[in-house]
This record gives structure tokens, sequence and C-alpha cells, in this order.
């Protein structure tokens, strides 16, 4: 399930939907038997997420066969995006972006150090 939530993430990117794809990587959603719990942060990101989530539950039940699926949204406020990043996966996540930070990159002899 996280693979296709994740490639749906990824589309979605490509598409430019760029603040629905952060909502679904702001952190890893939770399986229960056919539930799927996600936390956001405020009312508002789970607005965003909520217009969107019918594409995502499509996307998933065709991918996965199966139809059961069902999507909770929990707002904590206290959440903090989970994914710890370092200079590597900041320049990693970039480079997916555009390939040419690395011609930037190397003509400017600049390091991630």
């Amino acid at each position: 399930m996280l693979l296709y939530w994740n490639k749906y993430a990824q589309r979605l990117g490509d598409k430019g939907y760029k603040i629905m794809e952060s909502l679904l990587l702001i952190n890893d959603p939770k399986l229960n038997g056919t539930a799927i719990t996600i936390e956001l942060p405020n009312e508002g990101s789970k607005l965003d997420f909520e217009k969107e989530m019918n594409g995502l539950l499509g996307y998933l039940k065709g991918h996965l066969h199966n139809h059961d699926i069902t999507i909770e949204v929990i707002v904590n406020e206290s959440i903090e995006n989970k994914r710890s990043f370092n200079d590597q996966d900041r320049y990693n996540r970039l480079y997916e972006i555009n390939p040419n930070i690395e011609l930037l990159r190397t003509t400017f002899g600049l390091d991630l150090e």
C-alpha cells in the first residue's frame, strides 16, 4: 500500500500538485485491515486532502485490487514532519526535480559537506 501511496504522490508532484504531494508525504499512513489512517497538521490540510481523496482512493483501489479500502484523516496539531532531511537528501530531491543541478554543482565546485 505504501508503495502505491508514494507513487501517487510522485505522480501528483510531476503534474504540479505540490501541496497535495506534500500532504501525502508529510508522514507515512498507517494501515489497519482495509482502513488507512493519515495524520495531518491542521484543518486546512485536512480540507485540501479531502478534496483530492477520491482520486487517491480510486488509484489505490484499482492498483491494490481491493475495493473495501477507506481513508480516515486525523488532525494532530502537534504533528511534526517525521522525515528528517540532511543535505544529501535535499540534494537528491532537487536532482530528481532538475538533473541540471549536477552541472551547477560541478561548475561552481560546490560540495554538500
